[in-house]
């Protein structure tokens, strides 16, 4: 929207009038441009007025900016995004390192592709020689020891060399073992990517960016790297971030702690908003790794925390902890509060995620039947376990299964119930799933399948002793977990003006804007579109996507345009086997190879059109990360690059293969 000045903008709407204002708007911004004709004087404009107007207002006009500095206050402040003050070394948000004013003709060309400005020698180390010019080849990663305590990953592509931190800021995995794409590399483990030129963070999960290194080559042909000097202190790096400028009257909400609502908030700073910016957690938490919930439900929150409470401090984040959203009204752009707050905002991003949902089944409202969604679950969890216990987890999904696997070494016993006849069988297939199958009988998971609970017993006190099977047959049961699916958390937005999907979720534009402007919506509850075969919008509850989510919103929130380009990438851990998945889709069958029973193994989803759309693998990174990257350049797997078995993996070369060209 336009608000026009009051020097211009005093008379009512003539037809030559509103004919040159909607040639200054454009008609590509109609839907979101208002005239408030109440506000305009009685009298008709002169041809010079009309001539004044059309000067000034090309000039002047400013965009609509709603804001508001205390939570009960709310007015326009009519101005315009201020513009955010570059930071040392790059514009903010942004780290880069730079070659040094002596270049060889390396390093010469690679300004001319748009290297990175010269860098300042005193924040620098000293040259240090990490090897020759010709023992990287094109199109190559090489990890090396720039001292004792610091490794650097180099990177030789269009003949130019470039130096990153060594390991993925998410669980450390070491990136030499990854994936090189154009001008980034993606983690073997679980899909993070960062950009080659700034070492920033541009696909998750993860929160920090890598350092970056100044490399350059002598007339020797040896490769001299540099070392920011606070770039030897540990192995990742916050991007630069603004704090809050109390002349910038703007007011952006986030709704939700979890980790999409935690990207967003520091990628908003990065980006250069510097108004007020207030974080809505339900949970009494900070934002933590959630993954690690169920995973690990002994973790201490501080082990597992993003942040803590004087990083948010620091920059101006206000967190509100323990409060949940109850109601928003986008007409008055106001947001209800559980602590009694209504809150007006100038633009807002919901992520509220999921709940984890008990099915109706008789009994299950008896003390020890939970679920395992939240750190409090973990907590209560773990307040019950001692050696004599019996635990039934019910459903064969990811979260039940990775409960119990941890669980089972702790307690007396350990029973899965499973409707299907192998686990996870409609993520893997049965071939996987029975495998999957075999290692929980293995380690002395007991695996009723096909099969599921009638009703929940309890004794006098109200706590679970026995479930009953649909067969009738009754397990004794101290503590009932289930794992049963989950609920998007959107009531408080009905009747919002936000459209909400019968099921919960809620539409979204490719740059995560709802129905109406200034609400975004991203993580588990967003209906988006995904990079890869999938025309139709999709509700995924990846952790990684949820953090992407977080990101495309910040960036256009604060003015860019940010497509949605993420591939899904989804990670488990059962009994110490990770499995990885990317991807997403139908299919008809599965191709394995290597082996299921070594654990050893690469999957393909094949569909009915002979596409690969997802694989997964395990013991055999990092054709998962390859995966995915190959579909984020636009790229496709098809079933004859499989069908070779002495050679399935010969579908990799395309990864180095020019970008295709589109028109």
């Amino acid at each position: 929207m336009y608000v026009f000045q009051p020097n211009y903008c005093r008379l009512l709407f003539k037809n030559q009038l509103f004919k040159q204002i909607h040639t200054k708007v454009g008609p590509h911004v109609r839907a979101q441009t208002h005239y408030n004709t109440a506000a305009f004087g009685n009298s008709h404009w002169s041809k010079p007025d009309l001539r004044n107007f059309n000067t000034n207002f090309t000039h002047s006009r400013q965009i609509h900016i709603m804001g508001s500095i205390n939570c009960k206050e709310y007015k326009t402040t009519g101005n315009a995004t201020p513009k955010t003050t570059e930071s040392a070394g790059g514009t903010v948000g942004s780290y880069q390192s730079c070659s040094s004013p002596k270049r060889n003709k390396e390093t010469m060309a690679s300004q001319a592709m748009g290297a990175a400005p010269v860098f300042d020698p005193k924040e620098y180390t000293d040259p240090v020689s990490v090897c020759q010019a010709t023992d990287i080849q094109e199109n190559e990663m090489k990890q090396l020891d720039f001292d004792e305590d610091t490794r650097i990953l180099l990177i030789k592509q269009n003949g130019r060399l470039q130096a990153v931190g060594a390991k993925c800021t998410h669980y450390g995995a070491p990136l030499h073992t990854g994936v090189l794409g154009q001008g980034r590399v993606r983690c073997p483990w679980h899909g993070a990517c960062f950009n080659l030129e700034t070492g920033d963070i541009e696909d998750f999960p993860g929160l920090d960016s890598l350092p970056c290194y100044n490399v350059e080559v002598n007339d020797e042909g040896q490769v001299l790297v540099r070392a920011k000097r606070k770039d030897l202190e540990q192995s990742k790096r916050l991007k630069n971030m603004v704090k809050r400028n109390p002349r910038d009257e703007r007011c952006y909400i986030v709704v939700g702690g979890g980790p999409s609502g935690a990207v967003c908030v520091e990628t908003l700073r990065q980006e250069g908003y510097s108004g007020r910016l207030i974080f809505i957690c339900r949970e009494a938490f900070l934002p933590y790794d959630r993954v690690k919930v169920s995973k690990n439900m002994s973790a201490d929150i501080a082990s597992i925390q993003f942040r803590n409470a004087d990083f948010y401090k620091e920059y101006d984040i206000e967190v509100w902890q323990d409060v949940a959203a109850t109601k928003l009204d986008t007409s008055q752009k106001e947001l209800q509060c559980s602590n009694g707050y209504v809150v007006k905002y100038d633009k807002i991003y919901i992520a509220t995620g999921c709940s984890a949902f008990k099915p109706p089944i008789p009994g299950a409202d008896l003390a020890n039947v939970k679920v395992v969604r939240e750190f409090a679950d973990a907590q209560s969890i773990m307040e019950l376990v001692q050696p004599d216990l019996r635990v039934v987890c019910l459903g064969s999904s990811f979260i039940a299964l990775e409960a119990a696997s941890f669980l089972v070494s702790k307690v007396a016993s350990v029973t899965v119930v499973g409707r299907e006849n192998v686990p996870l069988k409609a993520a893997f297939g049965e071939a996987i799933g029975a495998r999957v199958l075999q290692l929980f009988q293995e380690n002395n998971v007991e695996m009723r399948m096909e099969s599921g609970i009638t009703e929940i017993i309890g004794d006098e006190d109200g706590k679970v002793v026995e479930v009953q099977l649909t067969d009738e047959t009754r397990i004794p049961c101290d503590l009932l977990i289930m794992g049963t699916g989950s609920t998007f958390n959107t009531k408080f937005m009905q009747k919002s003006g936000v459209r909400v999907n019968s099921n919960g979720s809620v539409d979204v534009t490719d740059f995560l804007e709802t129905n109406v402007p200034d609400v975004y919506v991203g993580g588990d509850i967003a209906n988006a579109h995904i990079y890869g075969l999938a025309h139709d919008r999709v509700t995924i509850g990846h952790y990684q996507l949820a953090q992407y989510h977080g990101r495309i919103a910040a960036l256009n929130m604060t003015g860019s345009v940010k497509k949605l380009e993420a591939v899904p990438f989804f990670f488990t851990m059962l009994f110490g086997k990770g499995i990885r998945y990317a991807g997403h889709g139908s299919y008809k069958e599965v191709i394995i190879d290597g082996s299921l029973e070594e654990f050893k193994f690469v999957a393909y989803f094949v569909n009915a059109a002979d596409t690969v759309t997802a694989v997964a693998s395990c013991g055999r990174d990092p054709v998962v990360a390859q995966f995915s990257e190959l579909l984020s350049q636009g790229k496709c797997l098809g079933r004859s690059q499989i069908e070779n078995e002495s050679d399935r993996q010969a579908w990799t070369a395309e990864l180095k293969k020019p970008l295709p060209k589109i028109r």
